[in-house]
């Protein structure tokens, strides 16, 4: 962590099919080894698989709806208060709330085996779309693991 100044956060430039930062979001959290066109190619099939299947609109309101049932409003941190250590509830902010959610969503994906990764990550969003799936179970998962730790919500710092 610098001592100097805050760091300044740098926005996204939008996808070009879609025109949406959100889009460029995932591109970036799926790319490996800078290669990004093969990651586009991955997002883009995946979309296409998941309008296909879902039959509705556009695929980065679909992407938004599986979000907004992916992406975690609470989760705890570790606090060491007197040689013991508390699991903190702590918010989080939007930012971290949508990379966490993206994260969560690319590991899930990946962690299907025997599957393409643009079915597998179509699979993910529709799961995520349609408020079941791995994703969502983490993210109440965490959500439990805060509400049983509100407790010791007044260690918060």
């Amino acid at each position: 962590m610098s001592r100097r100044r805050r760091a300044v956060k740098r926005t996204a430039s939008p996808d070009p099919r879609y025109n949406s930062t959100l889009v460029t979001g995932l591109v970036n959290m799926i790319m490996r080894k800078g290669k990004k066109s093969v990651a586009q190619r991955i997002v883009y099939g995946a979309f296409e698989r998941v309008s296909e299947k879902l039959e509705k609109g556009d695929p980065v309101d679909l992407l938004l709806g599986a979000l907004e049932n992916a992406r975690p409003k609470i989760e705890v941190k570790s606090r060491r208060v007197g040689g013991a250590t508390y699991q903190v509830p702590v918010e989080i902010a939007y930012e971290r709330q949508q990379g966490l959610a993206f994260r969560w969503m690319v590991n899930a994906a990946q962690s299907r085996k025997g599957t393409p990764m643009r079915e597998a990550l179509a699979d993910e969003i529709i799961d995520a779309y349609n408020n079941t799936g791995s994703v969502v179970k983490k993210k109440e998962e965490t959500h439990r693991m805060a509400q049983a730790n509100r407790a010791f919500a007044h260690l918060r710092w």
